[in-house]
């Protein structure tokens, strides 16, 4: 099952919308949810990019795949993984830190954050100054 650049683009946007209303509510006390229950919305996305993103590595295992022909692609999807752990234990940490369930400090709730954007610029200084020698 694929689903096509359309499908793609409205449930992110579905779920960026519903993570916003969430996010509102609780800013302006309207709602007394924990902020866990908040970030919801960004979860189940999360999962769901995960399990697709698992099921395309593992797609690697079946029998008749040629490894040399995606050495490239699975180092992408490697990364991607890498970069969705990251975002994860970001969102649990800033939940925990808002709930009040840890005295963590805000540098240290941060870390994954950094780590996850300086892992993004040098992909992208990768992609973008790396030379293809053939």
């Amino acid at each position: 099952m694929r689903m096509s650049l359309a499908q793609r683009v409205l449930l992110t946007w579905l779920f960026t919308l519903l993570f916003l209303i969430m996010l509102v509510l609780k800013l302006d006390e309207k709602a007394p949810w924990n902020w866990f229950l908040i970030f919801i919305p960004v979860w189940i996305f999360d999962t769901i990019l995960l399990v697709m993103l698992i099921v395309k590595m593992a797609g690697r295992c079946k029998s008749g795949f040629d490894p040399r022909n995606d050495s490239q692609n699975i180092k992408k999807k490697a990364w991607y993984l890498i970069a969705m752990l990251l975002k994860l234990a970001f969102c649990l940490a800033l939940c925990a830190k808002l709930q009040r369930f840890t005295t963590m400090k805000l540098a240290y709730v941060f870390i994954p954050l950094w780590a996850l954007l300086i892992g993004g610029m040098v992909e992208l200084g990768y992609n973008i100054f790396y030379v293809r020698r053939d």
